[in-house]
C-alpha cells in the first residue's frame, strides 16, 4: 500500500477532529435520512405500490412473518413501509424502527472498521494476520486423502502468509461449520468453533484461537469460500485499536453517524421492539412457526433467535449485530456518499473506491444474487456482471435471517429488505425486492428480468 499523501493525511486529520466533535453534538447523532417524494426522486409510487402488494402476499400465505423496506436515492429517503408482523400470534404489527437480527450484513461494519484502521495505520491490508494473532503464524493447509474408506487430513506450510486481505476477501482459506465442506467442518465442531449465530462463552479472541487450531482448507489467495473470515478480521481490529469491537463500533462508526438502535448486545429497553423470528414447519410445508428460544441445530447449522438477549461478550464480526432498516440505511448511505454523511467523516473517497472494486477477478468468483465478483466485504458487479443485479458498481449482502441490501452508485440507489426466517428455501423475495425497486425507476424503462439464483454467501 502507497505511503499516505499530505492532503489524505489531512482528510485523516479533519476526519478525526469531526468524529471526535460528534460526541457532543447529540443533534448530530440523532440526524434521521432527509425524506422526499417518491416522484420527486424519479421513483414510481404505483410501481412501490406494486412491490408492497408482492410481498404482502407472502405474508398472507404465511411465507414470511412480514417485511421492512427501504429505499434511498439522492441521498434522500424516498420509500419505507412495511408488511406483516413482528410477532405473528401477538398480531404485532412491524414498525420503522422494529429491530433485525441483520447476522452477515454486520459482515461490511466489520470491514469499514479495519479500512478506518488502514488509514490511520495501525494497520494494512497485506499484514499478515499473525502479527495481530499470534497463533496464525503456525497454522497450515489441510490436504485429505482417502484411505482405506476414510479421510486422513495431511497438512503443508503455507505458500504465502495469510493476509488481512485475504480475511476482507474471502479468499483466507477460512469456511464457517456448516458449509459442507467435509472434513474441516468436523475439525471446526471437534475444536469448539463458534460461527458467530447462537450464544457463545467466552471472547471473541477465545473462539479465534480455537480456528487457529484447525488447517486451512486452501492456499490462501488461491480461491473464494465463505467463512469465518470477517470474524478473524474483527479480532485484528480488536488487537489493532485496543478497544473491544463492541467500543470501537460505537465510538468509530455508529455514534458519529447516528445508529443508535445497532448492537450486540440489545438493552433491555429495547427488547421489545426485537422481531421474532420464525421457521417453516417442515420440509414439505413452507408455512412459518416461531424459532424457538436458545440453540438450534439443522443440519450442520448451530444458531439461534435469543443470541442478541445472551449478554455475551463475543462480538462475532461476521454476525452479531441488530439493527433498524432505517440505522443500516445510514451505514449505507454514507458508502454510497464515498465514506462521509451528514458531514461526518468515516473514510476518505479511495477507501470506498477501494472497498466497492473487485479484488477476485482472477477467482472466478460468481455469488448469485451478489454478482460476479468481491471487493472488501460484500459481493459487487462488474462490468462482466448480469445487468439484472444493478449496474456495474453495485455492491450488495445479507443475512442468515432473511435481510439484504445493495447499494447502486449509478443510479444513486440504495435498497434494504429485512424479514427475520431461516431456513428460506427457495423463497425469492430478495430477488422480488430487487426487481420492484428497479421497476419503480421511472427512467430506466424495463429493466431485463430478475435471474433467480442461489442466495450463496450470506449468514
Amino acid at each position: 500500500m502507497h505511503p499516505p499523501t499530505e492532503s489524505l493525511l489531512l482528510r485523516r486529520s479533519l476526519g478525526i477532529a469531526l468524529l471526535a466533535l460528534a460526541a457532543f453534538l447529540p443533534s448530530c447523532r440523532s440526524r434521521e435520512i432527509e425524506r422526499a417524494a417518491p416522484a420527486e426522486l424519479g421513483l414510481s409510487e404505483e410501481k412501490l405500490a406494486e412491490l408492497r402488494a408482492d410481498i404482502s402476499t407472502l405474508v398472507e400465505e404465511e411465507r414470511i412473518p412480514g417485511a421492512a423496506m427501504l429505499v434511498v436515492r439522492d441521498g434522500k429517503l424516498a420509500w419505507l413501509d412495511t408488511v406483516g408482523f413482528a410477532n405473528v400470534a401477538r398480531e404485532e404489527p412491524l414498525a420503522g424502527d422494529s429491530i433485525f437480527r441483520i447476522c452477515s450484513m454486520t459482515k461490511p461494519v466489520t470491514s469499514v472498521a479495519a479500512m478506518i484502521l488502514v488509514e490511520e495505520g495501525k494497520l494494512a491490508l497485506d499484514d499478515p494476520v499473525s502479527r495481530y494473532i499470534p497463533e496464525f503464524a503456525n497454522v497450515e493447509v489441510g490436504v485429505p486423502e482417502e484411505s482405506d474408506g476414510a479421510t486422513v487430513v495431511e497438512t503443508v506450510p503455507l505458500e504465502q502468509p495469510l493476509t488481512v486481505r485475504h480475511l476482507l476477501t474471502h479468499t483466507s482459506g477460512l469456511t464457517y461449520t456448516f458449509m459442507g465442506n467435509g472434513w474441516i467442518n468436523q475439525a471446526y465442531r471437534e475444536a469448539g468453533v463458534n460461527d458467530g449465530l447462537v450464544e457463545a462463552e467466552g471472547t471473541c479472541a477465545d473462539n479465534v484461537r480455537k480456528l487457529a487450531t484447525v488447517p486451512l482448507l486452501f492456499q490462501p489467495g488461491s480461491r473464494w469460500n465463505y467463512g469465518l473470515s470477517t470474524d478473524v478480521l474483527g479480532r485484528v481490529v480488536e488487537v489493532a485499536s485496543g478497544r473491544t469491537l463492541e467500543q470501537f463500533f460505537e465510538e468509530r462508526i455508529f455514534s458519529p453517524l447516528g445508529m443508535r438502535d445497532t448492537h450486540f448486545r440489545l438493552p433491555r429497553g429495547k427488547r421489545d421492539r426485537l422481531v421474532s423470528a420464525y421457521q417453516p414447519r417442515s420440509d414439505d410445508d413452507p408455512r412459518i412457526v416461531p424459532l424457538p428460544d436458545g440453540p438450534v441445530r439443522r443440519g450442520g447449522a448451530l444458531y439461534s433467535a435469543t443470541y442478541p438477549l445472551s449478554g455475551s461478550e463475543h462480538f462475532s464480526g461476521g454476525a452479531g449485530l441488530v439493527s433498524t432498516i432505517t440505522d443500516y440505511a445510514r451505514f449505507l448511505l454514507m458508502l454510497e456518499q464515498k465514506g462521509e454523511l451528514d458531514g461526518v467523516r468515516i473514510l476518505s473517497p479511495e477507501s470506498v473506491a477501494l472497498m466497492t472494486q473487485d479484488h477476485c477477478a482472477d477467482l472466478g468468483v460468481w455469488i448469485g444474487a451478489h454478482g460476479d465478483g468481491f471487493g472488501l466485504g460484500f459481493g459487487v458487479v462488474t462490468d462482466k456482471g448480469s445487468s439484472d443485479l444493478g449496474s456495474p458498481g453495485t455492491f450488495s449482502w445479507g443475512g442468515f435471517y432473511y435481510t439484504y441490501f445493495f447499494v447502486d452508485p449509478q443510479e444513486r440507489l440504495i435498497g434494504v429488505f429485512m424479514s427475520q426466517l431461516y431456513p428460506w428455501g427457495d423463497l425469492d423475495a430478495w430477488a422480488t425486492f430487487r426487481r420492484g425497486v428497479y421497476n419503480a425507476l421511472e427512467a430506466k424503462g424495463d429493466p431485463a428480468p430478475v435471474q433467480e439464483t442461489a442466495s450463496a454467501g450470506a449468514n
